[in-house]
């Protein structure tokens, strides 16, 4: 991999894509790529990793600084970020550096600028967490060769382990670079890991997660016919479930077919990835067929099974019959969990049924057992789709309210903000953008989509190329379509001179150079 000056790198980045804050200057050179090209710097201190227990005392501070960080980061612009960091009293240390990356996961640039300001800090410790973390959020802004560069220093340091090649694996493959994933995961042994059976498993489920199914069988096919491995059960596993989520019943049966053939026996994961596969089918006669098969083969079914058929027969809208498996399910011994009693939360929206699905909430309530927030985001869901807004905005001030575990997230939030642009009430969508960046939250792509379009229908043609900025500077890339609904409403507004401003800050973001 050519090496490349981080400084000329981040000049280029920033600049393109419109930075013009004191905080992102290139110039302030982050201390990882330094020791990577020089004399190790005694100042920074290395560990492999930070995943020892935490006191929950500790773990709520740093819960809490790492909010208060990524507030910050999305209030404030200019020089006024770096000067709110340094005087906002947190304590830096692995496990805030960590929490604050994972929460900048959507937002590449903002990761990279914090772990830039972090390491420059009393208390700033490289380890291989943070790093992944930082891969990942780089990764989904598609800068591999500033991952590689971090890779780089990583091997240096002796932190490089298998997980890191999964985690630049999974990047490409998500950006539909097949080629580059299979590259990288032969480059394992220049690092001195030797691939094993349960890495070429991972590999393949990779891809085939990344809705390359195809792709990855071609894989297990190459890779069997060359002999480079032998598969086990969980590697038809893995195609089976790819098969399944893809609704290819034909290709599934097939590799079922052929694991028999092998001499491997369906296990219970084997028989929950079948009966999930018929779910998604909308084919839940088939998926009892297979639980019952499984039964009188002295198979135990998992709660996750029943979870999977509640789910199904949910959604066909077989309600009576979703109750059957879920006290079934009770009947069974297991202990209740939450997964399970969401599914019958959606059974009974499904069926329009709201008043039971709260009722079920009550009884986790009484059990305790939850609620979470998964929980009302399924509830505000199907509230939205049966037309009831007002009482899915109900739902959603009720979890405002909650001090546990039922606070909105980022998926409730762009539910939210998704139903107000869509009903031409955008300033309620804007109120709730601006309650999200209060407490930290990091908007995703789709959020950005559903408000610029919702400003664009309201002709608000200013502020909609703002949040178009602003989805620049994240480093998000805007879907095709986005922007050129953008940019017709420019043109149609008579801002030709805008359009025109806009089209060559994004190509310059899809061309830069560090994107492969």
């Amino acid at each position: 991999m050519p090496q490349r000056s981080y400084t000329s790198f981040a000049k280029r980045t920033h600049d393109d894509i419109g930075y013009r804050n004191k905080f992102y200057n290139p110039r302030l050179r982050p201390g990882f790529y330094r020791s990577a090209h020089s004399v190790a710097d005694p100042q920074f201190v290395v560990v492999p990793n930070t995943r020892e227990e935490t006191p929950v005392s500790d773990s709520i501070r740093v819960s809490k600084d790492a909010e208060k960080i990524c507030r910050i980061l999305l209030t404030k612009t200019g020089s006024s970020v770096e000067s709110s960091l340094d005087d906002s009293g947190v304590a830096v240390s692995p496990a805030l550096v960590e929490e604050t990356l994972k929460r900048l996961s959507n937002a590449g640039m903002l990761a990279l600028a914090f772990f830039r300001w972090a390491e420059k800090r009393n208390g700033f410790m490289y380890t291989t967490d943070s790093f992944h973390y930082l891969i990942e959020a780089l990764g989904k802004i598609k800068q591999f060769r500033l991952i590689w560069s971090l890779v780089d220093f990583m091997r240096l340091r002796g932190l490089v382990t298998k997980e890191t090649f999964a985690l630049v694996i999974r990047r490409y493959a998500r950006a539909r670079k097949i080629k580059e994933a299979i590259e990288t995961f032969e480059k394992m042994g220049n690092f001195g890991l030797r691939p094993e059976l349960s890495d070429y498993n991972r590999l393949i489920d990779t891809i085939s997660k990344s809705k390359q199914v195809k792709r990855a069988q071609e894989l297990f096919d190459e890779m069997k016919r060359r002999k480079k491995f032998m598969p086990n059960l969980k590697t038809y596993t893995i195609l089976l479930e790819g098969w399944g989520q893809e609704r290819n019943l034909t290709k599934l049966k097939k590799v079922y077919k052929e694991m028999i053939d092998e001499g491997f026996e369906p296990d219970v994961v084997t028989y929950g990835i079948l009966i999930n596969a018929f779910c998604k089918s909308e084919m839940c006669d088939e998926a009892i067929r297979i639980y019952n098969e499984m039964a009188a083969s002295n198979c135990e079914p998992t709660p996750h099974i029943y979870c999977t058929l509640i789910n199904g027969l949910g959604s066909e809208k077989r309600l009576g019959e979703a109750l059957k498996y879920f006290e079934l399910s009770k009947a069974s011994g297991f202990t209740p969990e939450v997964p399970t009693y969401n599914a019958v939360v959606g059974s009974y929206c499904g069926a329009a049924r709201f008043d039971d699905a709260f009722a079920v909430v009550n009884e986790m309530k009484r059990i305790g057992i939850g609620p979470n927030s998964r929980t009302y985001d399924i509830i505000i869901h199907h509230l939205i789709r049966a037309g009831k807004a007002e009482e899915a905005y109900r739902v959603f001030q009720t979890m405002e309210k909650d001090e546990d575990c039922c606070r909105p997230q980022l998926n409730t939030y762009t539910m939210m903000v998704t139903l107000f642009c869509s009903n031409e009430r955008v300033d309620m969508a804007l109120k709730m953008w601006k309650q999200m960046s209060e407490k930290g939250i990091v908007p995703c792509m789709h959020m950005f989509s559903s408000l610029i379009n919702g400003l664009c229908y309201e002709n608000r043609l200013d502020e909609a190329c703002r949040y178009f900025q602003e989805m620049l500077d994240k480093g998000i890339r805007p879907p095709g379509q986005l922007f050129s609904k953008l940019k017709e409403a420019l043109v149609d507004g008579s801002r030709k001179d805008l359009a025109i401003e806009m089209s060559l800050k994004l190509d310059r973001l899809r061309n830069n150079p560090l994107d492969d």
